[in-house]
């Protein structure tokens, strides 16, 4: 086994049993070092060990939050303590470690890893469907999204998998001679486009994409919108942890609102985003946006900055 499983091995066994004994914060040090004595004495890991289980508890509410909209079908306390563990490790090296020590790609395999030695029979695919799930909606650093025309998945064609329509908007405001745009913050440290699913509730089946992203700027940020124009299209493949691979399709649109207070709604599917606010638009491109994202940001802005000439 090598130092850096060994390691994490180490802040797994930690967890598991904190979290298993429902402990405080301050009882799982004690844990820390009766696991080191036992299993990995005289390690010259230490720093990584304290490093990677400060950053677990430090940042255990975003996790769990992630953990919960990657896997909306298991409630964070119905999944085992140690695939949750093992998630809330994986998350926070795929989130929040230097790169350049543990590349996204590390962080999964080693969770995967970890998940086939300490897990049950199906954590190996359960683990590696929730992270694979969180580094697609990353925007897979360093590569593109946008997945090839007819791209298989197994013996399963892009155009068979099943789809899930998503809409999404850039919504502006015009206020004392300028231009605002809303954009929403996630923890992966992104500034992004409020957008949501279409038709996902029985009573609101049939809903068209103008009329579900209505409807999702109103839930999500407490204000009125109306649609000015389509700006295009996005797809992109992901998995889901029920239903397997999946396609993501998102309409987006160009839409217009009062220049009003911001109010981010606060529920457990939106536990990814802990920000909104309203930026001029000179400030736009400045922001940090996904790949996939900053082209409809700037189709947007480019129209938005020709209908102001105009005026």
């Amino acid at each position: 086994m090598s130092n850096r499983h060994l390691s994490r091995s180490i802040v797994l066994q930690t967890l598991f049993e904190w979290d298993f004994e429902n402990l405080k914060v301050e009882d799982i040090y004690p844990i820390f070092e009766r696991t080191i004595k036992e299993f990995a004495p005289g390690s010259n890991d230490r720093p990584f060990m304290e490093t990677l289980l400060k950053r677990v508890l430090d940042k255990k509410p975003d996790l769990d939050n992630l953990i919960q909209k990657a896997a909306p079908e298991w409630p964070i306390n119905k999944i085992s303590p140690v695939d949750r563990n093992i998630l809330r490790i994986g998350l926070a090296e795929l989130l929040f470690a230097d790169r350049n020590e543990v590349p996204p790609k590390v962080a999964i395999n080693e969770a995967i890893e970890l998940a086939k030695s300490f897990g049950g029979d199906t954590s190996g695919k359960f683990i590696n469907g929730v992270l694979g799930a969180v580094y697609k909606e990353m925007g897979e650093p360093g590569k593109n999204d946008q997945p090839k025309p007819k791209k298989h998945y197994g013996n399963v064609p892009m155009d068979k998998l099943p789809i899930v329509r998503l809409a999404g908007a850039v919504v502006y405001a015009k206020h004392e001679g300028d231009i605002y745009m809303a954009l929403v913050h996630d923890v992966f440290g992104h500034w992004t486009l409020s957008k949501g699913k279409i038709g996902d509730a029985p009573e609101i089946a049939n809903e068209t994409a103008e009329e579900g992203i209505v409807r999702e700027v109103k839930e999500e940020l407490g204000i009125p919108i109306k649609i000015i124009e389509r700006l295009g299209e996005n797809s992109y493949s992901t998995f889901h942890p029920e239903q397997g691979k999946i396609v993501k399709h998102v309409t987006y649109f160009l839409a217009e609102a009062p220049f009003i207070e911001l109010t981010l709604e606060k529920k457990e599917e939106k536990g990814g985003l802990d920000d909104v606010r309203w930026f001029k638009l000179t400030d736009i491109l400045d922001l940090n946006f996904y790949d996939d994202i900053l082209p409809i940001v700037t189709k947007a802005i480019t129209k938005l900055a020709e209908g102001s000439n105009k005026e």
